[in-house]
C-alpha cells in the first residue's frame, strides 16, 4: 500500500475536536478496510500557530484516502502521495 499525505488547514479547532478527528478516522479506515477498500490512519502533526495539520494513510488507492475524509467531515485541502521516512 502506498502512503497519503492529507493537508489540512483549521483555524479555531481545538485539540479535543482533532481528536474525534482523529478517532473517526481510525473507526472509518476500520470500516471501510472490512469492507475490501483498504485505508489505515497512521499519524497526525498539529501546528497550533498556524492552525495547520497533516495526516498520513495508508492505503491502496488515493480514492479511499479521500472517501474516508469526506465521509468523516473533516476537511482538508490536499491529498498527495508521500513517503514515510521514519526510522524502522
Amino acid at each position: 500500500m502506498r502512503v497519503y499525505l492529507v493537508d489540512r488547514n483549521l483555524p479555531g479547532i481545538t485539540k479535543e475536536q482533532l481528536a474525534a478527528a482523529q478517532a473517526a478516522a481510525i473507526k472509518l479506515g476500520q470500516e471501510m478496510s472490512a469492507q475490501g477498500k483498504k485505508v489505515r490512519y497512521i499519524r497526525s502533526t498539529y501546528v497550533p500557530s498556524e492552525s495547520h495539520v497533516m495526516c498520513m494513510f495508508e492505503a491502496e488507492r488515493p480514492e479511499y484516502v479521500k472517501e474516508l475524509n469526506e465521509t468523516a467531515k473533516i476537511p482538508f485541502t490536499t491529498i498527495v502521495e508521500a513517503e514515510d521516512l521514519s526510522p524502522r
